[in-house]
């Protein structure tokens, strides 16, 4: 699942991952993502930390107080890189950290990774 409100992000990440033949669903506001996620039951979770209504440190805190969703990865996604947003990412659970501009080897590296960990 890819959550943000730059919908250029979006579609950059969902292109990325399709080709790489995973199934994408988005969202594009933390309201709206956590919805998905109750519907969709995602494997894995990239958010946003800025979004309008719910930003990204307050749906990942969301996400995981939900026991369903306590051991779904979820990985911010910031342009900001200082040390106290990515302590504020691990304090509300969030298990990675990226900086926009990714790459591909990127966000695939923190994919991989991590489904590995979950399934393992």
């Amino acid at each position: 699942m890819v959550i943000d409100d730059s919908q250029t992000i979006r579609r950059t990440a969902e292109a990325l991952l399709v080709k790489e033949g995973y199934t994408v669903v988005t969202a594009a506001d933390g309201f709206e993502a956590l919805a998905k996620v109750a519907d969709q039951d995602p494997d894995l979770i990239f958010i946003d930390i800025m979004m309008p209504r719910l930003d990204g440190y307050q749906a990942c805190a969301l996400i995981k107080s939900n026991p369903r969703y306590a051991g779904t990865p979820v990985i911010m996604l910031s342009s900001k890189d200082g040390l106290f947003d990515r302590a504020r990412g691990r304090i509300v659970g969030s298990d990675e950290y990226l900086t926009k501009p990714f790459t591909k080897d990127e966000l695939l590296g923190a994919v991989k990774a991590h489904l590995a960990r979950k399934a393992g």
